[in-house]
């Protein structure tokens, strides 16, 4: 039974005023990078045509590191590709969809499947709680053409 308004808890104690709701943190500042961090896809190029709809892709950084989603350390963070969609907002943690790739456990490798068309990958780094750095390190946006079919063979020293 719901107890009248104005009235306390069980006892008939009168209503006291509740506390004002505890402040809620902020967003933490987001960790800082180098100025001359960056991160890159080292395959596909930009404007690429894949025969076959799975592939690999493989990316780096330079002054930078790697380390794995929960760990703290300075100036490293692990990599998340966006797949056709506009960068995320660089102050929240980067979403986790099909158009947001996470790679929390430091691969700097993967295999996509994609359908054929025209399609755009950007590299984001992120740091422990997936943010984006200040400034953020992130990659040129390239558009790769995916072809249906089988693989192609790759020259010596690029990777599919």
């Amino acid at each position: 039974m719901a107890q009248p308004q104005g009235q306390g808890h069980a006892h008939g104690a009168p209503a006291t005023p509740a506390a004002p709701p505890a402040a809620q943190p902020g967003p933490r500042p987001r960790l800082p990078a180098p100025r001359d961090a960056y991160v890159y896809i080292g395959w596909p190029q930009d404007g690429q045509v894949i025969s076959g709809t799975r592939f690999k892709v493989w990316f780096g950084t330079r002054n930078f590191g790697v380390a794995p989603a929960g760990v703290i350390k300075a100036n490293t963070g692990h990599h998340h590709i966006i797949i056709d969609a506009p960068l995320p907002p660089l102050d929240q943690p980067i979403p986790n969809d099909r158009n947001h790739l996470h790679f929390g456990l430091g691969q700097t490798e993967t295999m996509l499947d994609l359908s054929p068309g025209t399609h755009t990958l950007q590299l984001l780094m992120g740091d422990a709680d997936h943010v984006p750095h200040d400034p953020p390190v992130m990659s040129k946006r390239i558009t790769v053409t995916v072809r249906p079919g089988k693989p192609q063979a790759v020259a010596a020293g690029q990777a599919q």
